[in-house]
């Protein structure tokens, strides 16, 4: 698949995939002749696993720990539960601070 494909396909753009590549989110990708990248249809499936991951809080830094365990056989579970344990306790805080700052907020 070319860039173009799974960019339509994930709703990113090719700057996206080119910058998950440079930062070890997506494997290194084949080159055609001309040197136009070709992804494999994978490609498409962990854009999208990376996008969830992103929404509820992991970094790039997160992913690609989490993504290179992963990608040599291991298992990130245990990793996975206590990154999204950290990430549930950052967000319980920010809620509890929005919270306050709404209650403090209304007695203006």
């Amino acid at each position: 698949m070319g860039p173009r494909a799974v960019a339509k396909a994930t709703g990113v753009s090719t700057d996206t995939l080119r910058h998950y590549e440079r930062k070890g989110l997506l494997p290194r990708v084949a080159r055609t002749a001309a040197g136009y990248r070709q992804y494999s249809a994978a490609a498409v499936d962990r854009v999208l696993l990376i996008q969830r991951a992103l929404i509820v809080g992991f970094s790039l830094a997160d992913l690609r720990r989490v993504l290179t365990v992963r990608d040599r056989g291991g298992s990130p579970c245990v990793g996975v539960r206590d990154l999204v344990g950290q990430r549930l306790e950052q967000l319980e805080r920010r809620i509890e601070e929005m919270l306050a700052l709404r209650t403090n907020c209304a007695s203006f």
